[in-house]
């Protein structure tokens, strides 16, 4: 098997993918916060803003605890085939 300091590209994917795109995330929130306060957005403007991208953030937060609701009934032999 092949590995990249001791790491397999399925451990390096996983490890991009939570961590990589919860630190976009979080410059997303920079970005939006700046945005609202740049534009004089005020309160339900910049609520608006924040509204959308916490919805974001939920769906791919729902993302990860469906993935791992899944994977342990596969391995608990839970499934329905």
């Amino acid at each position: 098997m092949n590995t990249v300091f001791g790491f397999t590209e399925a451990q390096i994917s996983w490890f991009g993918v939570t961590f990589g795109l919860g630190a976009l995330m979080l410059y997303m929130l920079f970005i939006i916060g700046n945005l609202a306060w740049r534009s004089k957005a005020g309160k339900f403007g910049t609520f608006v803003l924040f509204l959308v991208l916490a919805l974001c953030i939920a769906g791919f937060l729902a993302k990860l605890i469906i993935e791992v609701v899944i994977e342990h009934q596969i391995r608990a032999g839970g499934g329905s085939g």
